[in-house]
């Protein structure tokens, strides 16, 4: 009867351990499996909190050479209103200054969340950033190319400032792809993307207009 209950309670014992090891494992693999859940969503929530905070050189070049380029185009976009009754020309004006202008306040912001100095509307106050050899390309125009294109009015105007939008945007286009090449912001890739797509559907546009 001692061996039959012994025997009993071993097996019991075990028999309980079994079960509790069971159970153990699948607590352990169900706090495991919250946990990961867990620790990947809040991961997820501060990365997305931080995209901004992420930057490198390429973006801080990318912000602090785009504004002055866009403000330039907004500036020649604001010429079209009294020079042409071009409603093509007056329509890629007013959606130029409508895009740009937001991104250049998106652009004002990175730079004050990176802790770099604000954007200048000037390029040429980019040299100490290496900036004048790029800016060379960029498609910029002169202040005497600025200065023609305010004196002039009709077709006169339409042509030129058709002329000259294509090669701001071509510079653009080509800053924007250095960013989305070397940058490492999201946020500033995808405005980059953003740019090249939407430049390059207005060069075609203007391309037809030119004729």
């Amino acid at each position: 009867m001692r061996t039959k209950l012994a025997a009993s309670l071993a097996a019991a014992t075990v028999s309980a351990f079994l079960v509790a090891g069971c159970s153990d494992d699948s607590t352990d693999s169900s706090m495991d499996g919250h946990s990961m859940d867990s620790s990947s969503s809040a991961a997820s929530s501060p990365a997305a909190a931080s995209a901004t905070a992420e930057f490198n050189d390429a973006d801080v070049m990318f912000a602090r050479m785009m504004y002055p380029h866009h403000a330039q185009a907004v500036e020649m976009a604001a010429m079209a209103d009294g020079r042409t009754n071009n409603p093509e020309v007056l329509a890629l004006a007013s959606a130029i200054e409508t895009a740009q202008q937001p991104e250049m306040d998106q652009m004002t912001a990175w730079l004050a969340a990176w802790g770099q100095p604000a954007p200048s509307a000037e390029m040429g106050e980019m040299g100490e950033m290496g900036g004048m050899d790029h800016s060379s390309g960029s498609g910029m125009m002169t202040r005497q190319d600025m200065d023609a294109l305010m004196a002039a009015s009709g077709p006169d105007f339409d042509r030129q400032w058709l002329t000259m939008m294509i090669a701001h945007h071509t510079g653009a286009i080509e800053m924007a792809n250095t960013e989305i090449s070397a940058g490492s912001n999201p946020e500033a890739q995808q405005m980059a993307r953003t740019i090249v797509d939407t430049q390059q559907q207005e060069i075609a546009t203007m391309q037809r207009l030119l004729g």
